[in-house]
């Protein structure tokens, strides 16, 4: 039962990682479109928001596999 968890717990953390990253993306897409000028003052935040999402999904995975 605990194994059964833990795969669970790791793809929701996986689907968490997906929407975030989308999200983040989807985002950055919207505001460089109505404001090109802008794009060289959010593309270090897109990057910085990407490895934080990341960095959560493979944090959960590690967790998934520790227990």
């Amino acid at each position: 039962m605990v194994g059964s968890l833990s795969v669970i717990g790791f793809g929701l953390a996986a689907i968490g990682g997906g929407i975030g990253v989308g999200l983040i993306f989807a985002a950055y897409m919207t505001s460089v479109a109505r404001q090109p000028e802008s794009q060289r003052v959010l593309q270090p935040m897109l990057f910085l928001g990407f490895a934080v999402v990341e960095a959560l999904a493979i944090l959960g995975f590690v967790l998934a596999l520790i227990k």
